[in-house]
């Protein structure tokens, strides 16, 4: 990675690697959220992403549908993203969009629970959205959202073998060039899967601290039982400075 690589260059870039890949049924819509809700996620790269080093980088697995799916923000609650960092920008819609899985953007009525506990928590130790990016970055490892025929949210790990090793390489580099960029003491999955590919990823490329925070998911029973409270915990038994 060159000095001159931005958050832009690399999400630029990892826009395009990804561009042209297939992938075989149930699987039947794609969206890249990055391309149809870029003018927010630029926004969010310009505001909070254009200063560095960083004391940790948050590291989500793939866009939810009611969060970065809408807005292109990672765990972007529309709420959290609209009325706390202060973010609104156009967006329009996929190419080829599921009939079930609409994109208003900042029009969707429906809230990101995990986007809402991870920036609400942020909010409430913060209070600003700059004091809590001086800290932190929040990047998601994979960009695209990935849906079903019925509609359902495929993930990474669920993808078959092919196509997990078409999309890994690509996610690998941008995170390593998020963290060249940032130069983060801790690099923090938020769930096992984000650790995982960060551990893989970063493996003789980084020589700073890689852990693990519960993923704030509503599917997550244990994360429906103080979530805040449980990944400040984590944070503090890491090392991270709050």
């Amino acid at each position: 990675m060159t000095e001159t690589t931005t958050p832009i260059e690399i999400s630029r870039r990892l826009i395009e690697d990804l561009r042209d890949l297939s992938f075989s049924p149930p699987i039947s819509h794609v969206y890249q959220p990055w391309d149809y809700a870029w003018e927010p996620y630029e926004e969010y790269l310009l505001r909070f992403g254009a200063h560095r080093p960083r004391k940790a980088l948050l590291v989500g697995m793939n866009p939810g549908p009611w969060g970065m799916g809408q807005v292109g923000i990672p765990f972007g609650a529309i709420g959290m993203v609209r009325d706390w960092m202060g973010i609104e920008a156009p967006v329009s819609t996929p190419e080829h969009p599921h009939p079930d899985r609409p994109v208003d953007g900042f029009d969707c009525s429906r809230e990101e629970v995990s986007g809402s506990r991870l920036y609400g928590w942020a909010r409430s130790r913060y209070e600003t959205p700059d004091r809590f990016f001086d800290t932190f970055f929040v990047h998601n490892y994979c960009p695209l959202l990935i849906y079903d025929e019925d509609g359902s949210n495929r993930t990474p790990p669920k993808l078959r073998k092919d196509e997990r090793q078409a999309v890994m390489p690509s996610c690998d580099q941008a995170l390593r060039d998020f963290v060249a960029y940032f130069t983060p003491e801790f690099v923090i999955g938020v769930g096992a899967y984000a650790e995982k590919r960060a551990r893989a990823a970063l493996k003789g490329h980084y020589d700073g601290v890689v852990g693990r925070i519960l993923h704030p998911s509503p599917a997550s029973p244990r994360a429906n039982r103080g979530w805040a409270e449980q990944a400040e915990a984590q944070l503090l038994e890491l090392g991270v400075p709050l």
